[in-house]
């Protein structure tokens, strides 16, 4: 049986189950810019290729659902295209091209009598995708090196899968013709990705970062819809397990801390902390006027056309403790402190023996120098104990950077090392709990949050630690930077 080809997208497409190769004929498929690196290992095409195997001998099977934003591009209505954007799918999509394109490299042009497919329907069919999945490869850009990474060694694995004895022609047509998606067609892009995040929340167990961006994608006013891809795209280029980090890790913990709560946990019954204020619906109240007023201001300052000429942009004032915005500013809260964590803790781990570090371009005096160099290095650090300790230092030093930049940055990181370390020494055993603990009884957020110059902290007393309370072991480096601060008696 032949491919049915649509050189348009019907109107019946906007939903309907699409064979594969339906799907694969479409002219005017585009991954769009926002959209997270292709993923997809070998393990993930070997599952694909496992199913066909699996489910050849069935009626039809059933890949699951692609969700497109239609829209135009172009100039008059003569010269507008249409297109269709990937909104959700693109990792099975790309690979069912990769799959498709192999086939016809391998057997459909194949000079092999072996290779050769005799079937003329067969034939007709990858004949008929030929121009389509052509079309696609020389228009579509990847930015992301995982990008074509995964995709070439995809490609090779499918070439060689494809060119095995045992992919029949029953096999090709299995997956042309009676392997199925559910294709959904949206022209707004908001009912697109709101449409992406109910599919995706369905069979599976979301994590908080996914219900907060659930949420947050209805939190965006009807003026700003159009800016959703854009405010969602950094998100998008995150691995799940950078967003888990990011939150459960630092942003959670800084932000409990400073109010003097625990932080042990970041679940789903914690995502409140990072749900605020809409500023198109909640009341004149005082308390919000700060934020409506930075919120406008920015954006009028970015949209005047003095910007076109100076090519100035102000981004907006975040704080680690500040109310959360809800909608497009949390997704550029998210991705702001992504980057900025990502190169505090980067910076943290670099430099060379006898050389400063640098932290935001700024350089360490030695002594702050040396105990990041010690904390990276010493023998211990490994041990899940001292893993605690080490997220407590640096939740410290980014909470710090965030409210004072880098003024008098080396002396607040030997105050932070002194503060978070007497803790690792005077404990056998350092728990979750007991990380959490020490930042709520010597809490340095708290006071942190309070200071109005960086002196309220820096003067702030720590006791010294006496040899006789020290039960950690194997700290010989970390007692000897205390010995030299003169923390250590």
């Amino acid at each position: 049986m032949a491919v049915v080809v649509s050189k348009s997208v019907p109107h019946f497409l906007d939903k309907r189950v699409t064979k594969v190769g339906e799907l694969l004929a479409l002219e005017n498929l585009v991954i769009p810019q926002y959209q997270r690196p292709y993923k997809w290992t070998q393990a993930n095409l070997a599952d694909l290729l496992n199913d066909l195997k699996v489910y050849r001998d069935k009626s039809a099977y059933r890949f699951g659902a692609v969700v497109f934003h239609r829209h135009y591009d172009g100039g008059n209505d003569h010269e507008k295209v249409e297109q269709l954007d990937i909104v959700d799918g693109q990792q099975r999509t790309l690979t069912l091209m990769l799959l498709v394109q192999a086939l016809i490299e391998e057997r459909l042009q194949s000079s092999s009598k072996h290779q050769a497919i005799k079937r003329q329907d067969v034939r007709e069919c990858l004949q008929t995708l030929k121009a389509p999945l052509l079309s696609f490869l020389a228009e579509q850009r990847f930015s992301s090196d995982i990008s074509h990474h995964n995709l070439h060694q995809n490609f090779m694995a499918a070439k060689r899968a494809v060119s095995r004895s045992d992919f029949t022609e029953a096999d090709i047509d299995f997956l042309l013709n009676r392997c199925e998606v559910v294709t959904f067609v949206l022209d707004d892009v908001s009912e697109a990705f709101q449409f992406f995040d109910s599919q995706n929340a369905r069979g599976r167990d979301l994590d908080p970062h996914d219900l907060l961006k659930a949420f947050h994608l209805r939190e965006f006013s009807d003026q700003e819809n159009e800016l959703k891809a854009q405010s969602v795209s950094h998100w998008e280029s995150l691995h799940s397990k950078q967003l888990a980090n990011l939150f459960a890790n630092y942003l959670f913990r800084i932000r409990n801390w400073a109010q003097g709560k625990s932080a042990q946990y970041f679940g789903k019954s914690q995502v409140g902390l990072f749900k605020g204020v809409n500023l198109e619906q909640v009341g004149l109240y005082p308390y919000v006027e700060p934020l409506r007023i930075s919120h406008h201001f920015v954006d009028d300052y970015n949209s005047q056309y003095q910007r076109k000429i100076d090519h100035q942009t102000m981004s907006f004032p975040f704080h680690l403790d500040q109310m959360i915005i809800n909608g497009r500013r949390f997704f550029e809260m998210t991705s702001h402190y992504q980057r900025t964590i990502s190169t505090i803790i980067d910076s943290e781990h670099k430099g060379e023996e006898h050389k400063p570090i640098t932290i935001l371009g700024h350089e360490l005096d030695p002594l702050a120098s040396r105990i990041l160099r010690t904390l990276n290095s010493y023998s211990s650090r490994t041990r899940t104990g001292d893993g605690y300790v080490r997220t407590l230092f640096d939740c410290g030093v980014i909470f710090y950077l965030d409210k004072f930049g880098v003024n008098q940055l080396s002396q607040a990181i030997e105050k932070l090392f002194i503060w978070a370390y007497r803790c690792r020494l005077k404990m056998q055993v350092v728990q979750l709990v007991t990380m959490d603990n020490h930042a709520l009884k010597l809490n340095v957020f708290e006071r942190i949050k309070q200071a109005i110059q960086p002196s309220d902290v820096l003067n702030w007393p720590l006791p010294t630690i006496k040899q006789s309370e020290v039960k950690g072991t194997k700290l010989a480096e970390i007692e000897r930077l205390f010995q030299e601060m003169m923390y250590y008696e």
